[in-house]
C-alpha cells in the first residue's frame, strides 16, 4: 500500500490517474470519477494508491451514506408489520424483512427485540427508497451474517471501519496472535467485539481505538505493540 501526500478537493483534476490510465487499465475508488476523458475529484482528502492500479481519496466522513453491499451493523428500533425498522447510522432508517433471515418462513420468524445489534448487508440503497437490509448471502445462506449476542458495542470513524475490512489491513492478524476473538465491522463505524472474558473484550476494543488516528504507515508500527495495549 502505497500513499500519496497529496491533497485534492472537490472539483480537481487528477493528472496523476490521468497519467497512469494512459499504461493501464485503472480502477477508481470513492472520492474519484471520470468526466469524459478526465478523472475528477468529488471528494476532499489525500489520494491514495494500492498496487497495481487501484485510486482514491481518503475522506473523512462523518455520516454514513448506505451502498449496494456495504456490511454494516444496525440497531433494531420497531417492528412495524413485516418489517423491522433498523438504525444504521444514515440519514434514515432502513428495514428488513423477516423474511431476509436463513430458513425464515411465516411460522418461523426471527426474535427480534428493539436494541437488538444486526450484521446485515446492504440490499438496496438509493436516494428515492429507504435502504433493505438482509442477513443472508446469495445461497441464502447466513454465514456470518445475523444477530449479535453478548460482546461489546462501540463505535468509531467510518474510516477506521473500512480499513479493518481490508484484506491488507494487519491489524485484525495481529490481534489474533494475542488471543482469540470474535467480531463484527460495519463500514458505517460500528464494531462489535467478544473475546472469553470481559477484561480481554475492553483490553481489544482499547486496541482498536488505538488504530483511530493511525496513518497507513504507521499500522504495522502500532501492531506489534497491540499485546501491551490488549493487556493494559
Amino acid at each position: 500500500m502505497s500513499a500519496n501526500t497529496s491533497i485534492i478537493m472537490p472539483g480537481e483534476r487528477v493528472t496523476l490517474v490521468e497519467d497512469a490510465a494512459k499504461n493501464k487499465r485503472v480502477i477508481l475508488g470513492p472520492g474519484l470519477r471520470r468526466l469524459d476523458d478526465k478523472v475528477v475529484a468529488s471528494k476532499a482528502g489525500p489520494l491514495r494508491h494500492k498496487e497495481p492500479n487501484t485510486f482514491w481519496v481518503d475522506n473523512y466522513q462523518r455520516r454514513y451514506v448506505p451502498a449496494r453491499g456495504d456490511l454494516i451493523i444496525g440497531i433494531v428500533k420497531a417492528r412495524a408489520g413485516d418489517l423491522y425498522r433498523v438504525d444504521i447510522g444514515s440519514a434514515d432508517m432502513a428495514s428488513i424483512s423477516y423474511l431476509a433471515f436463513e430458513a425464515a418462513t411465516k411460522k418461523n420468524r426471527p426474535d427480534l427485540n428493539p436494541g437488538d445489534l444486526l450484521y446485515a448487508r446492504v440490499l438496496n440503497a438509493n436516494a428515492d427508497i429507504e435502504p433493505e437490509l438482509v442477513c443472508v448471502n446469495s445461497n441464502g445462506k447466513s454465514g456470518k451474517l445475523g444477530v449479535l449476542q453478548d460482546g461489546f458495542f462501540f463505535k468509531c470513524s467510518l474510516n477506521l471501519g473500512r480499513l479493518l475490512l481490508r484484506e491488507s489491513c494487519p491489524a485484525l492478524a495481529a490481534l489474533t496472535e494475542e488471543l482469540p476473538y470474535e467480531i463484527a465491522v460495519g463500514v458505517n463505524g460500528r464494531i462489535w467485539v467478544k473475546a472469553h472474558s470481559m477484561r480481554e473484550t475492553v483490553g481489544l476494543a482499547n486496541a482498536i481505538m488505538a488504530l483511530e488516528q493511525a496513518g497507513y504507515s504507521e499500522i504495522e508500527k502500532i501492531c506489534g505493540n497491540l499485546n501491551g495495549v490488549v493487556q493494559a
